[in-house]
Formats: structure tokens, sequence, C-alpha cells
């Protein structure tokens, strides 16, 4: 059987990134609590080149705890599992979803401040989901249906089905997830190959098909059909006598 390199490696980057990422919104948080500032003016403001800036910005600013917590839990499970199923291209997903999810909501949203990582969140959901299943390797189409089984309700909420809700957010990080899934090929562990699916495979060399003659039928014995210009096969068959020891051969 022909296998590539197994790329499911766990390393301290699996959970060290994203936790990283969710200290470093929890420590903006925390600033605006304890010194009393308020950075939501520092969201994507759609239409506007000052409303530029949130593109990086507003994934670290969440509006109250409970916006907050909401975005860390599956920010910690998601990222993780980027990093660990799509280590080798994980941080070019990240990166370049987080910017166009921005963009995106910079171009779609209402004329508003737009924060919150909720974005971020829903480009890893549809990356996570789709690229398992373009993959067609077991184990990332076993990642899409996990993913889609924990968080598959968030779907509802890229509809504006609540005014202080940046539907506009998940919506562009769910399709930017799912651009990048469709678009971003290197470093995605392929799907495992038998011998008999490699290219260079040939029929006739296989050991186990040299058993079977050219209407199907098995060959107990294939030390005749070898014989070159020989088309005849003889099978024999060996008789123990248990009591005696003695043979017989027919």
């Amino acid at each position: 059987m022909i296998r590539e390199q197994d790329q499911f490696e766990f390393n301290i980057g699996v959970v060290g990134y994203p936790l990283l990422f969710v200290l470093a919104i929890w420590i903006v948080f925390w600033f605006e609590i304890r010194f009393g500032f308020d950075f939501s003016h520092f969201g994507v403001y759609p239409g506007t080149f000052e409303g530029l800036r949130g593109v990086l910005l507003s994934p670290f600013i969440h509006a109250d705890i409970t916006h907050l917590w909401h975005n860390t839990l599956p920010l910690l499970i998601l990222s993780a599992a980027l990093f660990y199923f799509y280590g080798p291209t994980a941080w070019k997903v990240l990166i370049t979803g987080l910017l166009l999810t921005g963009l995106a909501t910079w171009l779609l949203g209402r004329p508003a401040n737009h924060i919150g990582a909720s974005g971020v969140v829903y480009m890893l959901f549809g990356f996570l989901f789709f690229k398992g299943i373009i993959a067609k390797h077991f184990r990332l189409t076993a990642l899409s249906f996990i993913v889609v089984f924990l968080y598959g309700s968030m779907v509802w909420y890229v509809f504006p089905v609540d005014p202080k809700i940046s539907w506009e957010g998940h919506l562009s990080g769910l399709l930017v997830g799912t651009i990048l899934a469709f678009f971003i090929k290197n470093g995605v562990q392929k799907p495992k190959l038998y011998y008999w699916q490699s290219p260079d495979y040939n029929p006739e060399d296989d050991e186990f098909l040299k058993h079977f003659d050219e209407n199907g039928n098995f060959i107990e014995n294939i030390s005749e059909k070898n014989q070159e210009g020989s088309n005849e096969i003889e099978v024999i068959y060996d008789y123990k006598n248990t009591s005696e020891g003695s043979k017989e051969t027919e």
C-alpha cells in the first residue's frame, strides 16, 4: 500500500496558538473594563475608509462578557482543529480568512460598528466542514461531521434574525471559509492509496489476480498456468491417511 506521510501530528502549537489568540481577546476585554475604555469604534464600519481598521482590530473587541464567552469556546475548538488537521496551511487559512472576512463585512454590512470574533468562527466552521468533504480523507470527512454536529445550528445566524447581531459578519465568514476550502489545496492530507491505485500498477503482476483465469474462475494451483505455451490447468489433490500415514495422488 502506498501512503503519504501522516501530517496529523500533535505539537504545542495545536493548543498554544488558539490559547494565545483567545488570551489576547480576553486581555483586551479586561483592559476595557479595568480602565473604562470602549473600543467599539475600532470595529468594522462599512463604507468608510476609517472603518477598514476594523478588519484587523474587530476580532479582538467584544460588547460584553456574554458576547465574548459565546465566541471563546468555538474559537478554541475550531482553531485547534485547524492547526492539528491542517497544520501546514493553518496560518494561511487563519490570516487570509480573517482579512477577507473583515473586508467582506466592510462591503456587505449595515452602517454600524461590527465587532467580535464570530466572523472568524464562521470562517473556520465553513473551511473545516467543506474542506473535509472535498479532501475525501476519512479523518477530515469525520471532522466535517463533528463540526456540523457541534456547531451546525450557527448557520441560522447568517440570516437577519436579530438586529443586534452582525449577521453580515457571520455570512461573510461562512462564505470566505467555503471559498478557501475550495481554493487552498497545498498542505492538505491526501487520501491513502492502495497499490492497485498506483499509476504503474500492472494487473498481470498481481499475485492475487494470478489465482483467477480469464473467465474469473478460481485456480487452486497456478504453477501450470504460468508455464509458457500451456493453456491447460492441472489440479492436484493430496490425500493423507492419518492412521497409516500413506498418501495417494490423483
